[in-house]
């Protein structure tokens, strides 16, 4: 976020300090006001008065020291949640029990301030907070934004939803106005009830393969009787969303109605095949049919060499060119060089074997911006099966994947703040989970996983250790060896860390929750907390575990000075098949040099 954005909600922000202790009020007061030039804290010393206060007012922070005295601070912040379920709260605490961190969990309490006051550690805690009451904010932007387009799609699409079994449990006033049915005359029933007779049964039996068996996107063009017996043509989309459990709980159906382009393209076909036509008149019908696909989408031509030689007014709105400047040229001026040339080459195949290509593309418009296409490529082919010339036919949907990079940026913003926040308390710094997820994103790709898991494994790996967040400091930075009592609590922070985040249904998180479980299982089954060995544990738990003790080793603790790297080496070698799984450890040898390169670019 700039950073007059920040001074801007700054200036706006008001905090109620529930606090008894005049010292910490004052020095809490004076550093709020000092880095933050914040004017607006309600202070008050008693809880019942501060929940009269808060009834009255919104405070987009409250700071309290009450949390631990007694059994009225917990009740004070459940009282406070009843009236905002996303109030954001700062405990200022000794913090020396493990049970009053345990009790600061359960209450969503995600923000701590030791006492006394250590100035770097109190900005990095509201330097946390400010940035996520903006993001908040803009969330709130964005999900009007949504709302609005909510509204533009359920008006401009028809739409539909179903259980599993395929019954129809909902459907919006486009659905309902071309089938001629009403909404309860509809809820209950199949699709079915909808389907022309001339419908082969096999495009059905593909479609729910597809989407049952296979869990994927179906797209086809689908006739339809309405309920007085009119057909209608309707280009759709059904999509099957999947819980946390990878099961198919319901299924979204999006249509775009194209009868009258279909029943256009049949006459067109029909008049083109008639030889008593002349040939002006066939010219004439085709440019017709052109205005009509003008009408409704983003349209281009182009010869067998890729070179453009039609676009309508959409396709150069979108992409910022004017016709005079894509007539004559390629794609490759609106083609994103972030997108892989096996992309493209895939889809090249496809359509050099007359195939239809489907898929979304990034692409920059003039101005550099990045927008994407909804893009379907099919090959034209003469009278004797040789393709002539390919058209394209794109839809512009940016703002959906916009929105969706949005919410999954956000989540890679939690993680890796979840993982910093950790580390910082156990007196290690924010370098440490960047060079695991480093190592890990690296050694995931030279594995051979796939490019989405290996990015996966980047993002989630940062919070392997977030269940030490609580864990007693008389422990956690205990300068010496644990004795076999206190690494009992120690090893608490996996099953700490898995309940953490174990129940959202977020993929990151899941991985999340999978890697903090399990990056101290042993290859051997010597491990904890489950005792899992060799492919029992998930390989995001393997590589991590590797990772992270490598780096670990090589870093300075409280409790131990860095070790040599010949030294790192040498145990990692022992611990061959023992403690780690030995392919990975195979991979770390021949790839020393890459994981060494990263240890120097984010050395502390």
């Amino acid at each position: 976020m700039a950073l007059s954005m920040k001074n801007n909600l700054n200036n706006k922000l008001s905090i109620l300090f529930v606090c008894n202790d005049d010292t910490c009020i004052t020095s809490i007061s004076k550093l709020l006001k000092e880095q933050y030039q914040l004017d607006n804290i309600i202070v008050s010393k008693s809880k019942k008065e501060a929940y009269k206060l808060y009834k009255k007012s919104h405070f987009d922070i409250v700071l309290t020291n009450f949390l631990m005295s007694d059994d009225d601070g917990p009740k004070m912040v459940e009282k406070m949640r009843k009236i905002n379920e996303d109030q954001i709260f700062v405990l200022v605490s000794k913090l020396d029990k493990k049970k009053d961190l345990v009790k600061a969990i359960k209450l969503r309490i995600r923000y701590y301030i030791q006492y006394p006051i250590n100035k770097k550690e109190f900005k990095e805690i509201f330097d946390s907070c400010i940035k996520r009451i903006s993001n908040k904010y803009e969330i709130k932007f964005v999900n009007s934004i949504l709302q609005h387009y909510k509204i533009a799609v359920d008006n401009s699409t028809i739409l539909s939803k179903a259980d599993k079994k395929g019954r129809i449990i909902y459907a919006n006033e486009q659905f309902c106005k071309i089938s001629q049915y009403t909404l309860p005359e509809l809820l209950g029933k199949q699709h079915n009830i909808l389907r022309h007779e001339e419908m082969p049964k096999e495009i059905f039996k593909e479609m729910w393969t597809t989407i049952k068996d296979k869990k994927e996107v179906w797209k086809g063009i689908v006739k339809n009787k309405a309920k007085d017996g009119s057909v209608y043509i309707v280009d759709a989309t059904i999509i099957p969303v999947l819980n946390q459990n990878n099961e198919v709980i319901e299924y979204l159906g999006i249509r775009h109605d194209i009868t009258e382009i279909e029943s256009y393209k049949e006459l067109l076909k029909d008049k083109l095949d008639t030889t008593s036509k002349g040939l002006d008149e066939k010219v004439h019908l085709i440019k017709e049919f052109e205005k009509a696909i003008d009408v409704s989408t983003s349209f281009s031509r182009t010869d067998t060499k890729g070179v453009i030689t039609y676009v309508n007014d959409k396709f150069c709105q979108v992409s910022g060119f004017s016709k005079e400047e894509l007539l004559g040229s390629t794609f490759k001026c609106v083609r994103d060089e972030e997108v892989s040339s096996v992309v493209y080459k895939k889809m090249w195949s496809e359509l050099k074997n007359k195939n239809i290509w489907r898929g979304i593309l990034k692409n920059r418009n003039k101005a550099g911006k990045n927008y994407y296409m909804d893009t379907t490529i099919i090959p034209i082919v003469d009278i004797n099966n040789e393709i002539i010339e390919y058209i394209s036919i794109k839809h512009d949907v940016s703002e959906i994947i916009y929105l969706n990079k949005e919410i999954i940026d956000t989540q890679k913003e939690v993680l890796y703040t979840m993982g910093t926040i950790c580390e910082g308390r156990s007196d290690e710094t924010g370098n440490h989970v960047k060079r695991v997820a480093e190592y890990s994103f690296l050694m995931a790709k030279l594995y051979g996983l796939p490019r989405k898991e290996c990015e996966l494994l980047k993002l989630a790996s940062p919070v392997h250790d977030i269940g030490k967040i609580a864990i007693e400091d008389s422990i956690l930075k205990k300068p010496g060896k644990l004795t076999p009592k206190e690494f009992e609590k120690m090893k608490e922070h996996t099953n700490l860390g898995y309940e953490m985040l174990k129940n959202s249904n977020r993929q990151i998180l899941k991985a999340a929750a999978s890697i903090a479980y399990e990056h101290h299982e042993r290859w051997d089954g010597m491990g904890y907390p489950r005792g899992l060995k060799e492919n029992q544990i998930h390989i995001f738990g393997r590589i991590t575990s590797l990772c992270d003790v490598f780096d670990a080793l090589a870093s300075k603790r409280c409790y131990k000075q860095a070790w040599e790297i010949d030294k790192i080496l040498e145990f990692i070698k022992e611990e061959k098949a023992k403690q780690f799984d030995p392919e990975l450890v195979d991979i770390f040898f021949d790839n020393l040099d890459e994981f060494l390169k990263i240890q120097q670019q984010y050395k502390d």
